[in-house]
C-alpha cells in the first residue's frame, strides 16, 4: 500500500481541524445542538483518540496520548468537560504532531502486529494498513459533522 497519499490527506483533515478549533468560540464548540450527541469540540478530539486507537493500541503499541483524553473522548462517551484555553492548545498540538509521528512509525516499520478489531461501521479491520484506511474515512465522517455543527451553531 502507497500510504503517502493517506498521510497527505489526514494531516489536511487535521489542519481543518486546528483552524476550526482556534477559530471558533469557546461556546460554539461547547454546544450541543437538538438532534445531537456530541459537539464540536468532541468530534475534534474525538478523531485524535480513535487514530491512536485504531493504529498504535490495536498494534500493541504505547499511545502518543494521555489516558485522561482516552476515557473523555473514546468511542461511546459524551461531553463532559469545556474546551478550555490550555486544553485546545493541547488537543491542537496533537493533532498535528500525532499524524507526522504516525507516518514516521510507518516508514520506521514498527507496526509489524495488528489486533482483529469489528469497527461500529461493520469494517473488520485484520492489518495495520486497514486500520490507517479506515481511520481516514472515520476522521472524513467526523470532519463532516463538525463542518454541519459550525452551520448550525453559526
Amino acid at each position: 500500500m502507497k500510504a503517502e497519499f493517506i498521510f497527505q490527506t489526514m494531516q489536511r483533515h487535521r489542519e481543518n481541524l486546528v483552524k476550526i478549533l482556534e477559530n471558533t468560540p469557546e461556546p460554539a464548540l461547547a454546544h450541543i445542538p437538538q438532534g445531537f450527541r456530541n459537539n464540536i469540540w468532541w468530534n475534534i478530539s474525538h478523531v485524535l483518540v480513535v487514530q491512536q486507537l485504531l493504529c498504535y493500541k490495536l498494534s500493541g503499541l504505547p499511545l502518543n496520548i494521555s489516558d485522561d483524553l482516552v476515557r473523555a473522548y473514546s468511542k461511546g462517551t459524551f461531553p463532559e468537560e469545556l474546551p478550555n484555553p490550555e486544553k485546545r492548545a493541547e488537543v491542537a498540538q496533537l493533532l498535528v504532531d500525532t499524524v507526522g509521528k504516525l507516518e514516521q512509525d510507518y516508514n520506521n516499520g514498527i507496526f509489524r502486529n495488528y489486533t482483529t478489531y469489528k469497527t461500529s461501521a461493520g469494517f473488520t479491520l485484520t492489518s495495520f494498513d486497514e486500520a490507517l484506511q479506515f481511520n481516514l474515512y472515520h476522521e472524513g465522517l467526523h470532519l463532516g459533522t463538525v463542518l454541519s455543527l459550525l452551520k448550525i451553531v453559526g
